[in-house]
């Protein structure tokens, strides 16, 4: 099953901070501490307007079940940042976790690529999230480094990962 990407829009501000605090988001991502709403809002005001980032909604059969995250769209050299985050809860409801996931990863590389003209797509991944880190292998991402990165007061492992164009 294929998925597709959108633009965020306001429609899709609750949503977004209900799949992001989720704790199992929460639990890998790199601020893991439950975001409120005013701090959604000062986000959303900042990266909407921010022409070096997009935020996009993932569609799976249809429905929305995960954001992408671009950054580096103004990059000269077309080099893009990218994160996302999945519906855990709507999607395991549904028993369509993995399958969205799998159309997340397709859909946002394919669009860093194809609709965004990049040469090189890389990220930032827990060296704890072994699923993540075995997805990106799947597809076609290399370890570039591993560092260590504050996230909420102590020191955590963290691994990036690219690919570029054509790999």
């Amino acid at each position: 099953m294929t998925g597709s990407l959108r633009p965020a829009d306001d429609g899709d501000l609750d949503r977004m901070l209900r799949w992001r605090n989720h704790p199992q988001v929460r639990a890998v991502s790199l601020t893991g501490h439950e975001i409120d709403p005013a701090e959604h809002r000062a986000w959303w005001a900042r990266v909407r307007t921010d022409p070096d980032r997009l935020v996009l909604v993932h569609l799976h059969a249809g429905e929305p079940s995960g954001v992408v995250t671009f950054a580096g769209l103004t990059s000269p050299e077309r080099s893009l940042t990218w994160g996302f985050y999945l519906d855990i809860a709507g999607l395991d409801a549904r028993a369509e976790l993995l399958p969205a996931w799998l159309s997340l990863q397709r859909a946002a590389v394919a669009y860093a690529f194809g609709t965004l003209g990049a040469r090189r797509l890389g990220g930032e991944t827990l060296a704890s999230n072994e699923p993540v880190l075995a997805l990106h292998r799947r597809f076609g991402f290399r370890v570039v480094r591993r560092y260590a990165r504050d996230v909420d007061g102590s020191s955590h492992q963290v691994v990036w990962t690219e690919m570029s164009r054509g790999t």
